[in-house]
């Protein structure tokens, strides 16, 4: 159903009418949602404290103009039998609801949405697009006759303005009259459409939303302008405001499409991250064959086919060939990276190498490309802090705003009676708090989805708040600041001697020899040789378990490469070297040379680390590593403490430490140890390759694993916040500056209504700021 067709047919509903929706079959169009197969593109499934299958799912809308709208459609969600939880962001457009599938079905919470005169669609791509598409359409058709009309309606009141005494004579200016109110019925009754039904929603929900003051302000002007044309003697007296009142709603209309324009952007980039998931695969039979299945239809253990340019379907291994993927979803960079036989896949990557063959793992919403894009549908459905606060005040503003309307139009009721009702309508339109409400939720959506193209997944928009009061970082060592693998320091000649002449020497033999071995410290040592040794031959090759490897070399000399006892180098005490990370060689009956290994650091990670020292932050490192490896790590970062041997409760001990010394508190870690940490922080950032429980617990995500993204995310989070006290004091700077002139009778309604447009462009744009 289009949006038109829906604003018709739900624009005023009985609430007995909205009831029988509720309880009443729903109709053809959106029973196909009812298909379990098809939920799984817009629901998730969890268990609730009882044992019990509930679903969270997630829905675009349209039709909202305002905050107010948010708790309107969430209270007809919550009447629907069965939903337990409905949470409405009026800036990310979404509905997340949460329901009973032994009690209702998506197609009436469509329904109910519906029957509160909004419309909405599963936030899957291809109906969330139309629906959007709709939407635009509407609103442009909208600003378009306002636009053309008020053009129109100016010409016939421009001899008004310009005749001097007893030029224009009271025929023509009846007739003038008569023609400006013909062209403001369009304007009124299709135009202004969006103003009266989101009053009348507010009205019958016993709310007052910000479209109640517009409305009110139109309304009053058409009919003060009617009575003033059809009977110049009466009490309205012999002024007309068709020309105020077209204006006005020009300019919201074209304030309202640009923010919706900005709103749809900032979906598209959902929408996009949607769409990288294909539709269809081509999976391989056991006869060997192919057939064209529905991505849904994919289970574990499924061979798949992937064409040169497409998308992989979901996450697995690479089963043969060797290609290159995009994964710039995943890290926010476009550079392909290299896969062959055994790497793993992630879904919604793109194959850019060669057709190859993949073997399916996960599907599904179990799938990383599905729990990134699940992490920003969270972000955009939520509300955040700041944002409530504004709706809180936005009510009661709005009764002082009727009440001040009326006492203006008392007074001037006194002092000039015909200028009353154009102060009325000045005072309402100007007082409208649409740029209150839009300056909080408009920057933190711009910084959320600004993070989100750099690999940032914020789950709370709450959290960019606290992240701007941040003053000290608690940052787990292993899978954080360094990686699981172990590099190469240095290489140690104890002793020259069969043919072993320098370091360089005893690295080409050390690595040649350890690339027999899959044991970490072997790889390590082979991936740090930057030429392999030229002729090296070896036989007889064996490996101890727990001891090391032992071959012989082309000249028939035996080699031993692992721990000291099995060197031979107990004796060595000048190497200072931790035994888990050295690596011992020796020939011809004794120890010739030693390899130092250590954690290696993440790229950037020392970065990162210094920019966060210089912006003033305090740095500890947090690691169950031995206390001398943690100081060792802090050594290398210039890290202001380090905590070793911490067990998850010492960590939690060192965080509530410090929170008590009132200071502001992140935690920045990837372990399932981490997990009751990340949930005590103030707040709590996640590695994208991290355990799964500590990813549920963060407030953000770092998907690309870059340290620089803390840095990036905290500036970013400043900057937002800043943001949004700029536009919270332009707010109230605009409203502090002109009511007063509107009292005064110094404002007229074109004018206020040329502010107000301006008032919300301006955080708008403001907010947009953000994100470059």
């Amino acid at each position: 159903m289009s949006i038109i067709n829906a604003s018709a047919a739900t624009l005023g509903p009985t609430m007995s009418s909205i009831a029988a929706l509720r309880t009443a079959p729903p109709e053809g169009g959106v029973a196909v949602l009812d298909d379990p197969l098809e939920q799984q593109r817009f629901t998730r499934w969890s268990t609730d404290r009882d044992g019990q299958r509930m679903a969270d799912s997630t829905l675009q809308l349209s039709g909202m103009y305002c905050a107010a709208c948010a708790g309107v459609i969430e209270q007809a969600l919550l009447g629907v039998d069965g939903v337990t939880e409905a949470t409405v962001s009026a800036a990310g457009q979404r509905a997340a609801v949460r329901w009973d599938p032994r009690r209702t079905k998506p197609s009436r919470l469509v329904a109910a949405v519906r029957a509160a005169g909004y419309d909405a669609a599963p936030d899957a791509a291809a109906p969330a697009r139309e629906l959007r598409r709709a939407e635009s359409r509407q609103a442009l058709w909208r600003l378009f006759v306002a636009a053309f009309c008020m053009m129109q309606v100016m010409m016939l009141a421009t001899p008004s303005y310009v005749a001097g005494p007893g030029e224009l004579s009271p025929d023509l200016a009846r007739l003038l009259n008569w023609g400006s109110w013909v062209l403001s019925l369009p304007v009124l009754l299709f135009s202004a459409g969006p103003f009266f039904s989101g009053t009348w929603r507010a009205l019958r929900q016993r709310r007052i939303s910000m479209d109640v003051p517009i409305a009110l302000g139109v309304a009053v002007t058409f009919i003060a302008s009617t009575g003033a044309t059809f009977d110049p003697g009466g009490i309205f007296g012999h002024e007309v405001y068709f020309d105020s009142m077209t204006m006005f709603v020009s300019f919201l209309l074209a304030a309202r499409f640009l923010e919706l324009h900005a709103r749809h952007r900032a979906m598209r980039a959902l929408e996009d991250a949607l769409e990288r998931m294909p539709q269809q695969a081509q999976r391989l039979r056991d006869d060997g064959g192919i057939e064209t299945v529905s991505v849904l239809r994919l289970a574990p253990g499924d061979q798949v086919r992937v064409a040169l340019g497409q998308p992989f379907p979901a996450d697995g291994i690479l089963l043969d060939g060797r290609t290159r993927v995009d994964e710039a979803l995943l890290t926010g960079e476009s550079t392909p990276v290299p896969k062959a036989a055994g790497d793993a896949l992630v879904g919604g990557s793109i194959n850019l190498g060669a057709p190859v063959t993949m073997t399916v793992q996960r599907v599904g919403a179990d799938t990383r490309h599905e729990a990134i894009v699940a992490l920003m549908r969270d972000a955009m459905t939520q509300r955040p802090a700041l944002a409530r606060v504004a709706d809180r005040l936005a009510g009661p503003f709005l009764w002082a705003v009727l009440a001040l309307s009326v006492g203006a139009a008392v007074l001037w009721s006194v002092i000039d009676p015909s200028r009353a009702v154009w102060v009325a309508v000045a005072v309402l339109i100007v007082t409208c708090p649409c740029a209150l409400s839009l300056s909080v939720p408009a920057a933190l959506v711009a910084a959320a989805g600004a993070l989100a193209r750099r690999g940032v997944l914020v789950q709370r928009l709450d959290t960019l708040e606290r992240m701007a009061r941040l003053d000290h970082l608690f940052i787990d060592k292993t899978g954080t600041l360094s990686t699981h693998a172990l590099q190469l320091q240095n290489a140690s000649v104890l002793r020259v001697g069969a043919g072993l002449a320098d370091a360089a020497g005893a690295l080409a033999i050390g690595a040649s020899l350890s690339a027999w071995s899959s044991h970490p410290l072997s790889a390590a040592l082979a991936a740090a040789a930057p030429v392999p040794m030229a002729g090296s031959t070896w036989s007889e090759v064996e490996e101890v378990a727990g001891r090391g490897l032992r071959g012989r070399d082309a000249e028939g000399r035996v080699w031993r490469l692992g721990s000291a006892e099995w060197a031979g180098a107990e004796n060595f005490d000048g190497t200072a070297a931790d035994a888990s990370t050295a690596v011992w060689l020796a020939s011809d009956g004794g120890a010739l040379a030693c390899f130092h290994f250590d954690e290696a650091l993440r790229d950037g990670a020392a970065e990162a680390m210094a920019a966060l020292r210089q912006q003033g932050y305090r740095l500890c490192l947090l690691s169950g590593d031995s206390p001398s490896r943690a100081q060792q790590m802090a050594g290398r970062l210039q890290l202001h403490a380090a905590i070793g041997g911490a067990t998850p409760q010492d960590k939690l001990d060192a965080v509530a430490a410090a929170q008590a010394r009132g200071e502001r508190v992140a935690m920045v870690g990837d372990g399932v140890n981490d997990a009751p940490v990340l949930a005590r922080a103030d707040v709590s950032i996640a590695m994208g390759q991290g355990a799964l429980v500590a990813r549920a617990q963060a407030d953000a995500v770092l998907a690309a694993n870059r340290p620089m993204d803390i840095v990036h995310t905290l500036a970013l989070s400043r900057k937002a916040m800043r943001i949004v006290r700029q536009n919270l004091v332009w707010a109230l700077a605009y409203n502090a500056a002109c009511v007063p002139l509107a009292v005064a009778g110094l404002l007229p309604p074109w004018a206020a209504g040329l502010g107000m447009a301006l008032s919300s462009l301006v955080v708008v744009a403001n907010a947009l700021r953000v994100a470059r």
